[in-house]
């Protein structure tokens, strides 16, 4: 299993249990408290978190950085990697002043790492 901290959010950790993923994608999200092991059927807590990550998620597949987990290979559509991308920056919009600190950090991270990609795809 892989454990990783996201800068400048250090309340939460992202583990990947099992198949395969790129270098540091393809997260689930899961307290920081983890023990070194992820409970073989545990989902995220529903939270505005595990929502905004799952976006992400799906952002890096559409981008065609991680295998699509349905397909296993990794496949780039930048139309709809950009529709993801404005959804979670409406989301910022909307949110503005209603998030935690610590919510809104992860939320300017993963978009800012999710625009930077798309950048780099569109390349």
């Amino acid at each position: 299993m892989v454990v990783l901290y996201l800068v400048g959010c250090p309340k939460f950790a992202l583990w990947h249990k099992g198949g395969k993923m790129a270098q540091g994608d393809g997260f689930i999200m899961n307290e920081a408290k983890t023990g070194g092991s992820a409970p073989e059927n545990a989902l995220p807590r529903v939270e505005f978190s595990s929502f905004i990550l799952s976006l992400y998620s799906s952002g890096l597949v559409q981008l065609g950085t991680v295998e699509d987990p349905s397909t296993g290979k990794k496949t780039k559509n930048l139309e709809i990697a950009k529709h993801t991308i404005d959804m979670i920056a409406m989301l910022q919009n909307k949110t503005s002043g209603n998030l935690t600190r610590d919510e809104e950090n992860l939320l300017a991270a993963l978009l800012s790492e999710l625009r930077m990609a798309y950048v780099a795809a569109k390349a």
